[in-house]
C-alpha cells in the first residue's frame, strides 16, 4: 500500500532534523516524505534540501507564506499533493521508533484511522539530543522521559486492543494519526477555519466520526517520542467550531481540502 508519511513544522530546524533522521531509519520505509511547512524561514528550507540531495526516498517540501497560525491549511496542501493511498501524520518533534511506519501499515484498515501515542522527553535531554544530533532515546527508568508506559512496544497488546470499535474523544492528537486519504477526502480535510492552535485534531474526528470512520488505538505499538517544547493553550473561538460540529452533527467543513485538491489534480 502506497504511504505517505506527512511531518509539520514550523521554525524548528533543529527538531526536524532529528525527526527526519528517524524517519530515514524506518524497517518499512514511506513511498515519500512531505514536510507540511507553515511558512518555516530559510534555516528549514536548507535543510530540508539536503535531505532531499543525500536520500533516494521522495522528500516534497510543501511551504506556504507565514501568515499566522495556519497548521490546518499546510497539512491539507501536504495531502493535496501526495497521491499515496494512506497518509500517516506526525509533527515536526516527535522522534520514531524503528518500526513506526510498519505498524501503522499493519493496522491501517477501511472505515476507520489511527490513533497512536506519545512518550515524553524533558527540555534538558532534548537540548541535549538537538545539541549532539542524538537519536538515543532517554531509559525507562530514567527522569529524562515522562508517560513512559508509553515507550513500550508489546504487539501481541497492540493487536488485542486495536480490535474494540471506539469513540472516544479524549487524547485525539494528529502528532501520531493515520488514514486512508479517500477518508480524509471525504469529511474535506482538516477545517482551515482554526486560526489558533487547540481542537483543529478534535474537529477533524468529530466529522470522521460522523461519517462512520471510527477509531483504532494502537498502544504499544507506532512509538513515539516528543521533544519538548511549551504548549499552546486552547481559546474560545476553536471551541465554538468544535461545538459546531458536535451539534450539527457535520461531515464536511466548508473551508478545507477540496480547493488544494482542484489546484494539484
Amino acid at each position: 500500500m502506497n504511504t505517505s508519511l506527512i511531518i509539520t513544522t514550523y521554525n524548528r530546524p533543529e527538531a526536524l532534523e532529528l525527526v527526519l533522521l528517524s524517519a530515514l531509519k524506518q524497517t518499512v520505509m514511506p513511498d515519500q516524505i512531505i514536510i507540511a511547512d507553515d511558512g518555516s524561514e530559510e534555516k528549514t528550507a536548507e535543510l530540508i534540501q539536503k535531505f532531499i540531495d543525500l536520500n533516494k526516498i521522495p522528500i516534497i517540501h510543501s511551504w506556504q507564506e507565514d501568515r499566522g497560525f495556519r497548521l490546518s491549511r499546510s497539512r491539507n496542501l501536504a495531502v493535496s499533493k501526495s497521491r499515496d493511498e494512506y497518509l500517516i501524520f506526525i509533527d515536526g518533534d516527535m522522534l520514531l521508533h524503528k518500526d513506526f511506519v510498519k505498524d501503522h501499515l499493519k493496522y491501517a484498515k477501511k472505515g476507520s484511522f489511527i490513533q497512536g501515542n506519545r512518550s515524553l522527553i524533558t527540555e534538558d535531554f532534548t537540548n541535549k539530543m538537538i545539541l549532539n544530533k542524538n537519536l538515543k532515546i532517554p531509559s525507562r527508568l530514567s527522569k529524562n522521559l515522562s508517560n513512559k508506559i508509553n515507550s513500550f512496544r508489546a504487539p501481541l497488546f497492540t493487536r488485542i486492543i486495536s480490535l474494540f470499535k471506539n469513540m472516544r474523544r479524549r487524547g485525539i492528537r494528529t502528532c501520531n494519526f493515520s488514514i486512508f486519504r479517500q477518508d480524509l477526502i471525504e469529511v474535506n480535510g482538516f477545517n482551515e477555519d482554526f486560526k489558533k492552535w487547540g481542537q483543529e485534531d478534535s474537529e477533524l474526528v468529530e466529522r470522521l466520526y460522523n461519517l462512520g470512520i471510527y477509531r483504532r488505538n494502537i498502544k504499544f505499538s507506532a512509538l513515539q517520542y516528543h521533544l519538548y517544547h511549551k504548549e499552546g493553550k486552547s481559546n474560545k473561538d476553536n471551541l465554538l467550531i468544535l461545538r459546531r460540529a458536535i451539534e450539527k452533527k457535520l461531515i464536511r467543513c466548508a473551508n478545507g481540502l477540496d480547493k488544494h485538491l482542484s489546484k494539484n489534480a
